[in-house]
Parts: structure tokens; sequence; C-alpha cells
């Protein structure tokens, strides 16, 4: 079993993740093979299959991978108290990236975004809210969907509407919607 942490690992896996993201791009998500992946990254259909299983496998890979780099930014102590989530990072990066994202939004794959990021941002949102050693009255696996899913939501709303506000203002109005929720079911 190959070390998925060895720079020729790395390299192989940025490579087919490139190639997955341009051609996600170019012709959405459905109507992207293997062999097309395969050929855009330049590896062999063994290579491809000794990292990832099939095209889904690379796709949930980036989007962890997006949500742990975003992660890693939220910065610990904020003045309005969201450590818990990179929200403000998550849409600076989808204005950035907005083709991609109307694409996914709006495309086929759309389902298989928004189950796995609200699933992979839930467990972070958790992880967080967690670590900070508050009780809350509602159990932190409810409220961290909750949140993702209200997160989510915005986006494609956003989305819909053309981002019609920066992704400053988004973070704000998230934040200010979601934020007195929190604070609001602390525990004693």
């Amino acid at each position: 079993m190959k070390d998925k942490n060895d720079r020729r690992s790395l390299r192989t896996r940025q490579a087919l993740g490139d190639a997955l993201v341009e051609l996600m791009m170019e012709k959405g998500y459905e109507a992207i093979s293997v062999k097309d992946i395969i050929e855009r990254a330049n590896v062999g259909r063994s290579t491809f299959y000794s990292h990832y299983a099939d095209k889904e496998e690379l796709f949930v890979g980036q989007l962890d991978r997006l949500v742990e780099l975003l992660s890693q930014h939220v910065p610990q102590d904020t003045p309005d108290g969201n450590t818990f989530f990179p929200s403000l990072g998550l849409f600076i990066h989808i204005k950035e990236q907005w083709k991609l994202y109307r694409i996914l939004a709006w495309g086929s794959g759309v389902d298989l975004l928004t189950r796995h990021l609200q699933k992979s941002l839930s467990e972070k949102i958790e992880e967080r809210l967690s670590a900070g050693g508050q009780s809350y009255e509602v159990p932190l696996p409810v409220m961290a969907n909750y949140l993702a899913g209200s997160f989510l939501s915005l986006v494609i709303w956003w989305l819909d509407n053309k981002m019609v506000y920066s992704p400053e203002q988004m973070d704000d109005m998230f934040r200010n919607l979601a934020l007195p929720g929190v604070a609001q079911n602390k525990g004693e």
C-alpha cells in the first residue's frame, strides 16, 4: 500500500484533483469519466485506482481537502466569537471559484456536493465547538448539522442571486444569524 503522504503520492493526488476541477468547469461533473481524468492528469489507470476507488471518491477527497485547508485558517480569537467555522474563508473561496460552484450548485453533482459538504462542515464545526469545553443545551451534532446546513443553503441562495453581496457581507449576515443561536444554547 502506498503512503498517501509521500511526495509522489501527493503530486499524483494533486494532479488528479486539478484535472477533475478543470474538467468539471469544462463539461460538468456527470459528463466526466475516469478516462477523462487520467488523460488530463497524464497518469495511468492503475495509478488512479491505487489512490481512488472512483471519481466520486476523488471528488469527495477534493472537498475534504478544501474544508481542511480553510479550517486551518480560522482565527483562534475573533471579535464576534466565531472560532468554530471558516465561513469567511469559504465565502471568499466560492467568490474566487464562482464558475465551479455555479456548475456544482446547478449541476447533477449538487446532491453529492451538499450531502458531503454538510457532513464534512458539520464534523469540523462540532470538533471546534467541543474543543472550547463549553456545554450546550442542544446536542453538538444537532447544532453543528444545523449550522452547516444553514450555511450551505445561504451559499446556494447567494449563487442563485448572482452573488449580489460581497463575501464579507455574506459572512457578516451568516454570523448575525448563526452566532446568537449558538450563544443562546450555551449551558450553565
